[in-house]
């Protein structure tokens, strides 16, 4: 993984990091690059986020405000393959519908993650997370209870995969 996808990984679960670097090694092998364009977010980011295309300009990107995503307690990510291959300039290739989106997906959730992609009301292409006993959608009140007596750590220590 580059710099800046490990810099991003060091901010999240580690046990989440750690599929992530097996899905960048296994892509990888195959001619697939991908960066971590997403990690951590704080519940103000999601906010904004949460406001593009209703209160601010822009497409609606989530359906998920502050507390509301797996991203704001570390343990969500998302990914972006490259245009190019591996040791070429990393360029994003945002095009879903590019065979290289379908394996990144197809080799996140062989490693026991949750992909965006197939999330039925708001497909998700670049997210994938890793939520253990915790559920799929939005994190229930067990887990922002957690975060609020312990933050992230309280959470991640709870987490059974």
């Amino acid at each position: 993984m580059d710099s800046i996808s490990e810099a991003r990984l060091s901010l999240i679960w580690p046990v989440l990091a750690d599929k992530v670097r097996t899905m960048a090694e296994m892509l990888e092998q195959e001619g697939i690059e991908i960066r971590v364009v997403q990690g951590l977010r704080s519940w103000s980011e999601q906010d904004a986020l949460y406001a593009q295309g209703r209160t601010k300009p822009g497409s609606v990107v989530t359906n998920c405000p502050g507390g509301d995503s797996w991203h704001n307690f570390g343990m969500a990510v998302d990914c972006v393959p490259s245009q190019f291959g591996p040791g070429q300039p990393y360029s994003p290739d945002w095009n879903a519908s590019n065979p290289s989106w379908k394996r990144m997906e197809a080799v996140g959730i062989s490693l026991g993650l949750t992909a965006g992609a197939e999330f039925r009301t708001f497909p998700d292409n670049p997210h994938f997370q890793l939520t253990g006993q915790f559920p799929v959608g939005k994190p229930d009140g067990e887990v922002q209870q957690l975060f609020k007596d312990g933050g992230m750590q309280a959470i991640w220590q709870q987490v059974t995969v």
